[in-house]
């Protein structure tokens, strides 16, 4: 004979028992996030005596949590700041390229008004993208004839600059004692996105993000930067 009460406490059971598992389950820690991608170096094997051009920043900004509105809230001072770091580092770390830096190329632009396009105005923030391969009109036209003046093929082009609060992989604040401490008592990293164009063809051939950290915006960036070129100090 069936016990109907038997069998009812046993469904009750196993519906207890896969509530209990959901709960459990939504209670597991979030799965860590993954790693950043290594700064992938620059090829400069394949730059080596070439004219490369390279563009003004146009992009930096920081997480608020950082509380460095002081040191980069006036935006054309940071942004010239981090061109000269940016230009003085490469030129040195990598002389096996002829740069042409910002200032080069602004003064190229001035003396060809109505022909090559301001560089400081071009919209090259967007390239920072992982998405984009082709350069789309009227960048692509503005860096082609831009570097026609200057007398080369290839633009490496800093795409924008951030400032982050330094995260463990599971997204918690990472453990000051690893790190350079900011103004505001956390690690701070800077995320600086580079990509290389050929301005022929008006494809980028390479791109990667440099990360570096430091006590304060040009400490990491500096970091950053030197990353690019590993093997020297």
């Amino acid at each position: 004979m069936t016990n109907l009460f038997k069998n009812k406490y046993l469904v009750r059971s196993a519906q207890c028992a896969v509530l209990l598992a959901a709960v459990a389950c939504s209670a597991k820690k979030p799965e860590q996030q993954p790693a950043p991608a290594p700064t992938a170096p620059l090829p400069t094997a394949g730059l080596a005596g070439q004219k490369v051009g390279l563009t003004p920043l146009t992009l930096v900004a920081a997480e608020d949590t950082l509380h460095w509105d002081a040191l980069i809230g006036d935006r054309r001072a940071a942004l010239d700041k981090s061109d000269s770091i940016i230009s003085t580092l490469l030129i040195a770390r990598a002389p096996e390229v002829t740069w042409a830096s910002p200032a080069e190329m602004r003064r190229v632009a001035r003396r060809a008004v109505g022909i090559a396009a301001d560089p400081d105005q071009m919209g090259t923030a967007f390239l920072r993208a992982d998405a984009i391969v082709d350069v789309p009109d009227p960048l692509r036209y503005q860096l082609r004839t831009l570097m026609g003046l200057v007398g080369g093929r290839y633009t490496l082009v800093p795409a924008g600059l951030v400032f982050r609060a330094a995260r463990r992989p599971d997204g918690q604040p990472a453990d000051s004692s690893t790190l350079a401490v900011g103004p505001s008592g956390r690690p701070a990293v800077a995320e600086l996105s580079v990509v290389l164009i050929d301005t022929r063809v008006g494809k980028v051939g390479w791109r990667t993000v440099a990360r570096g950290e430091g006590s304060d915006p040009w400490t990491a960036l500096t970091r950053a930067v030197k990353s690019l070129t590993p093997g020297l100090p």
